[in-house]
């Protein structure tokens, strides 16, 4: 009775199968067909365009990031001073000059004998200001202090080199509580 049953079951399995081949026939022949009929259409690529090396003729001129090119600038600077910072470069430095606008905060102002004086933070010191004082590294020079900021006009260079005054302030920074 098992080999009766084996004997069954293989013969069911190779119909099958022959079942799934005649499947695959059919598809290879339409596959076939597909190939056939249709055409692909690919653009015939452009032969590469002739190169004409030129010539290097900047060879002998003065590279532009030469520390010669930069002396030859800055000799021309001394020759030609700009007004608005050889008066600068003639004074001696404040301490304040030493750090930067953005690490200054000011925490308050006060009046001493009429004249206005602000109170400023830098590295955890406390400094008092007038106006006429200098802070920053841009030159700056306090022009105007008022109850919640201080005015000042900084001298700094442009896109173009020249030496030019802006206009800057630094607000009274108000702790959380």
């Amino acid at each position: 009775m098992r080999r009766l049953n084996l004997i069954g079951v293989l013969g069911l399995s190779v119909v099958l199968l022959a079942a799934c081949s005649a499947e695959h026939d059919e598809l290879r022949q339409w596959m076939e067909q597909q190939r056939r009929e249709i055409k692909p259409s690919v653009t015939p690529l452009q032969a590469p365009k002739k190169f004409d090396p030129q010539p290097y003729t900047s060879a002998q001129a003065v590279d532009p990031f030469s520390t010669q090119k930069l002396a030859v600038a800055l000799k021309q600077e001394a020759r030609q001073p700009n007004s608005l910072l050889s008066a600068e470069l003639n004074r001696r430095k404040e301490p304040l000059e030493a750090y930067p606008l953005d690490s200054m905060s000011m925490v308050g102002s006060v009046n001493k004998q009429g004249q206005p004086y602000a109170l400023l933070r830098v590295d955890a010191l406390l400094y008092q200001v007038k106006v006429g004082d200098y802070l920053g590294q841009n030159y700056g020079r306090i022009t105007r202090i008022a109850e919640t900021e201080i005015a000042l006009r900084e001298i700094i260079q442009d896109a173009a080199g020249e030496w030019i005054e802006r206009p800057a302030t630094l607000q009274l920074q108000e702790r959380a509580r």
